[in-house]
């Protein structure tokens, strides 16, 4: 069944895949005039602007979502809770032990170019989204919906998204956690996911406020633990840097012979484990980036490009640069195995159990994150408490199963069920791009005029009715609270 996956994966990436989202994202990078570049400043200056206060006043929100409501900031850490983990760890190595160093440049790549896929659908996700008796919700299920006029795409890419995130990336994630920790402590994987899986099903209970309050928390210290260790190699070893970096541009061109790995080996390791580690194009982050109240679509879309930019540029670099070094990436060992096979030997044998603790963070609130993407879509289907409730038990038993399973299976069927979502949701924004434009024209007007840009539906006429999160014009704003706090939720 492996075999059989791997085929199909080969096929399916080389032919489809690649030409569709590299495409896609240089078109969007040519068409915003590079606004994953030129925009950097606006970016930082939103992040830490949402992260000191809330912006619900600015936002249409009734009392209770005021109370509730997710932060912009908040909104940013759920998505890098889903970005920054085992892909950052595992999957980096996987794709230097499969596709050569070579596979970090198209990692880079990828990063670079698909921030403008995170831009365009994070901002669509914001545009379309709409209220709930708390907070927000939204993601391509609902943009494709509206925005396209088409409930069959909405709900084939909420089937998928659940499939892939709930089910296939949760099993990657347990897999490499009863990897590091059978490899460092000895514990039985069977342990190791049933703890998981309980744990994981007390906490997803809480629903998006219990998430981004937890993601809120131990993101940050866990990203900022690894990226300081990872400081600490880079410093030990800076007067070989510009060598690893001739390395990785080199092998990107001519494939390494002693692995085996060719050009296009690397590629196809570097697009496919760069996207699931920053998740560009994949439309997993919208579905976060639809709960936050900002103001205007193009602030949080924002915000989540800058994510991908922190995943790969970042967190990614390092744990390449850490296999590199040691030379190890020769010996054949992949996923989580050969990132603690590396810091061992810059660092000594500590080093691998604070990787394996790292990577039971990592992990637990990936699949914590996952989950919330597959309850969101699995809504938009059908709302209903029975179904809710099925998949919270399914989540442990995954867990369960993924603890146990060869991590090639693991990765084979992540591969297969991301790549059908991209598919979908690529294709989708790049119909649904022009509005995105549209916002983005309108934020830059307003900050020409001095303002703090506000959204307002007739900006769109033509989508005016599908945007009605969004008061038409500033004397509406009022009147569209009153009616949503007077709205039954419950029906």
């Amino acid at each position: 069944m492996t075999e059989i996956i791997a085929t199909i994966n080969d096929y399916f990436w080389t032919y489809i895949l690649i030409a569709l989202l590299m495409g896609g994202a240089l078109w969007f990078t040519i068409r915003t005039k590079g606004v994953q570049f030129r925009m950097i400043p606006e970016m930082f200056r939103l992040l830490l602007d949402s992260s000191k206060k809330h912006e619900a006043h600015e936002a249409t929100v009734t009392e209770a979502m005021r109370k509730k409501t997710v932060s912009s900031f908040q909104a940013f850490t759920v998505s890098i809770a889903g970005r920054v983990g085992t892909g950052n760890l595992a999957g980096v190595a996987t794709a230097i032990a499969v596709g050569g160093p070579g596979a970090v440049f198209w990692m880079w790549i990828v990063a670079l170019l698909g921030s403008s896929l995170a831009f365009v659908e994070s901002t669509l996700a914001q545009l379309f989204k709409e209220h709930g008796p708390n907070s927000f919700y939204g993601g391509p299920a609902y943009y494709l919906q509206k925005g396209l006029k088409s409930r069959t795409m909405g709900v084939i890419f909420a089937v998928l998204i659940t499939l892939t995130f709930s089910f296939a990336f949760t099993t990657v994630q347990a897999n490499q956690v009863a990897a590091a920790t059978q490899l460092s402590f000895g514990w039985n994987p069977m342990w190791v996911g049933l703890i998981m899986g309980l744990l994981a099903f007390a906490i997803v209970l809480g629903g998006i406020q219990r998430i981004s309050k937890f993601s809120e928390i131990v993101v940050p210290i866990m990203a900022l633990g690894y990226i300081l260790l990872a400081l600490v190699v880079i410093a030990m070893n800076i007067k070989l840097l510009p060598d690893v970096i001739v390395l990785i541009v080199s092998s990107a061109f001519n494939g390494d012979a002693a692995i085996g790995a060719t050009m296009g080996s690397a590629i196809m390791m570097g697009v496919r484990r760069g996207l699931f580690s920053n998740e560009a194009g994949e439309g997993s982050a919208p579905n976060v980036a639809a709960t936050a109240a900002v103001s205007h679509p193009v602030k949080q879309g924002l915000i989540q490009a800058l994510g991908v930019f922190t995943d790969t540029l970042m967190v990614c670099t390092a744990t390449a640069c850490i296999i590199l070094w040691s030379g190890l990436y020769n010996n054949h060992a992949g996923g989580i195995e050969l990132t603690q096979q590396a810091l061992e030997s810059e660092i000594g044998p500590w080093s691998a159990i604070f990787i394996a603790v790292a990577i039971i963070l990592f992990g637990f609130t990936t699949i914590i994150t996952n989950y919330y993407y597959g309850e969101t879509n699995l809504r938009f289907i059908r709302n209903s408490k029975t179904l809710v409730t099925t998949l919270r038990v399914l989540l442990a038993v995954v867990i369960f199963f993924g603890a146990m399973v060869t991590m090639d299976l693991a990765w084979g069927l992540a591969d297969l069920f991301m790549g059908c979502m991209v598919l979908i949701n690529v294709v989708g924004i790049l119909l649904l791009g022009k509005y995105a434009f549209r916002c983005l024209d309108d934020y830059i007007r307003q900050k020409k005029q001095g303002k703090d840009p506000i959204y307002y539906s007739d900006t769109i006429p033509e989508i005016q009715d599908q945007t009605k999160c969004w008061p038409k014009n500033p004397s509406e704003k009022e009147m569209l609270i009153d009616e949503l706090e007077g709205k039954d939720w419950k029906k």
